[in-house]
């Protein structure tokens, strides 16, 4: 058997590096689960979360992202001229072919000197977005990186997706370290090929394992990242003040976190998901704007997201007192979250396009 050292999988960039402003954007609409219940069956049996955040008819990733992306660049206070890679992650892109991150980087300014692409890698696009930017702005190649996590509401009728399938997602801008509210000393990914969730071209919806994306999938990649992102720092638990885990449901991060060692209170405040469902591609990112949000200067904290496929990607970051300066610049997370307008399943379907003619 081959012993495997994390170091030798710990990403460090050569100068240090950190997320200089950051921003999140939730729909008002809202689904409650006991809605999708009475329709599908009858309300019997329990539901995963309470309610989701459903996106409007005006709304989409694009609209969704430059909100995020404009909260972001408040509290970074920089010239949005100055960033040079828009990068959105989603999987529920508005066009199979044209990037969302152009009408993103034209919108908020930051055209036409600029590289722009959009990812995919189910619920960790916007995290592997963020690793890149990394990349980008730790090699001296650029001074700002934009890295955007947001999706839709997808799920088949009747599906148990349809209960945690929501909409929103959040966007952070990395710079140089000396102008970061939180420092990131470290980022792992573990990845395999585990199919536990997919969607073929032209399906309207996705397909999944059931089942069999909790232990073989999210479990085991979550459990794998964060082990390995810690035993290469040298940390336990005990050294994080908050941890933000992959909230595809409520039980899941609250297992995980027990499994690894961490306490509830430890976890994103108010756990999101049972509140806004899975924003997918944002959901690990919407979780560390939670948290950036109420943290204080040298606060540690753990992100570990999840992206069926599958791989997670995890980061040890570190506050710093310039945190405190910005968090009232631009709309908290939970702000967003009290702001909600409860729908029925007749909007929803209306809202989410889901009546198909053949």
């Amino acid at each position: 058997m081959n012993e495997y050292d994390p170091q030798k999988g710990l990403m460090r960039p050569d100068r240090p590096v950190g997320i200089v402003g950051y921003g999140a954007y939730v729909p008002r609409y809202r689904l409650p689960a006991a809605e999708v219940s009475r329709m599908w069956t009858e309300g019997v049996g329990g539901v995963p979360i309470k309610e989701k955040a459903v996106s409007g008819l005006d709304e989409d990733v694009i609209t969704m992202s430059i909100e995020a992306a404009r909260n972001t660049i408040v509290r970074a206070q920089i010239d949005p001229r100055e960033i040079r890679a828009v990068w959105v992650g989603s999987e529920s892109h508005p066009y199979a072919v044209k990037p969302s991150s152009t009408v993103v980087a034209e919108a908020i300014g930051a055209v036409p000197h600029t590289q722009a692409a959009d990812w995919e890698f189910a619920c960790k696009a916007g995290t592997e977005a963020m690793q890149a930017a990394m990349g980008f702005v730790g090699s001296g190649m650029a001074k700002y990186a934009l890295s955007i996590g947001m999706d839709t509401a997808q799920g088949r009728p009747g599906d148990a997706l349809e209960y945690t399938a929501a909409a929103g997602g959040a966007s952070v801008l990395i710079g140089a370290a000396e102008e970061a509210v939180a420092v990131i000393e470290g980022s792992y990914s573990f990845v395999t090929d585990t199919p536990d969730f997919w969607r073929r071209a032209h399906a309207n919806y996705p397909s999944h394992g059931d089942r069999f994306t909790g232990e073989p999938a999210y479990f085991k990649h979550v459990m794998a990242a964060a082990e390995a992102m810690m035993e290469a720092m040298g940390r336990t638990a005990r050294d994080y003040d908050w941890a933000v885990f992959h909230q595809p449901n409520a039980k899941f991060p609250q297992r995980v976190g027990k499994m690894l060692g961490f306490a509830p209170e430890q976890l994103a405040p108010g756990l999101l998901s049972p509140r806004i469902g899975n924003t997918y591609s944002g959901s690990a990112m919407i979780g560390l704007t939670a948290i950036l949000d109420v943290a204080a200067p040298d606060d540690r904290i753990l992100v570990v997201s999840y992206g069926s496929g599958a791989g997670s990607d995890a980061f040890d970051m570190l506050t710093t007192e310039r945190l405190a300066e910005v968090q009232d610049l631009a709309p908290k997370t939970e702000e967003y979250i009290a702001r909600r307008t409860e729908i029925d399943y007749a909007t929803y379907t209306r809202f989410r396009d889901k009546l198909k003619m053949s």
